[in-house]
């Protein structure tokens, strides 16, 4: 069974090890701790929402999403600017679970959107947003009407 909840501080060791896997992805050097510290920061300081999949006690996947704010449309909104599956767990629907749980939070929170920017040949992430109704606004960007 999966369970998809938000974050908090005692998760920091495993969701610090899949980050440092997302960012190792994106073609970045491997360093777990800052990768923990990083995290760290953004719960502490409540500058980003990170929810987490878990499967038998461990986090195999995690989204993080920051604030950001539309002058025209008077309301807040959230960059998902992280999405990520541990390999060992694809193909089980987490990212849409996670995807899923992003959205419910961009409603209860009074959302008019969600945002996020893939790889232009991120073709395989760019077919689970289309799949969870995300839709293309340009090369990299998708936005999901609330």
């Amino acid at each position: 069974m999966i369970v998809v909840r938000m974050a908090n501080l005692g998760d920091l060791d495993m969701l610090g090890y899949l980050f440092d896997q997302y960012r190792v992805f994106y073609h970045q050097p491997s360093d777990i701790s800052a990768a923990i510290s990083f995290l760290q920061e953004r719960m502490k300081n409540n500058e980003s929402v990170i929810f987490v999949a878990e499967k038998e006690n461990n986090i195999v996947g995690f989204t993080q999403l920051y604030p950001i704010f539309s002058s025209v449309g008077l309301s807040r909104t959230w960059l998902l600017n992280d999405l990520f599956v541990a390999p060992n767990a694809r193909k089980e629907g987490i990212a849409a679970l996670l995807l899923g749980a992003s959205k419910s939070h961009g409603i209860q929170t009074g959302s008019k959107w969600l945002l996020l920017q893939t790889g232009e040949d991120n073709t395989r992430a760019q077919s689970v947003y289309e799949n969870n109704g995300w839709k293309k606004v340009s090369d990299f960007f998708y936005e999901l009407p609330l």
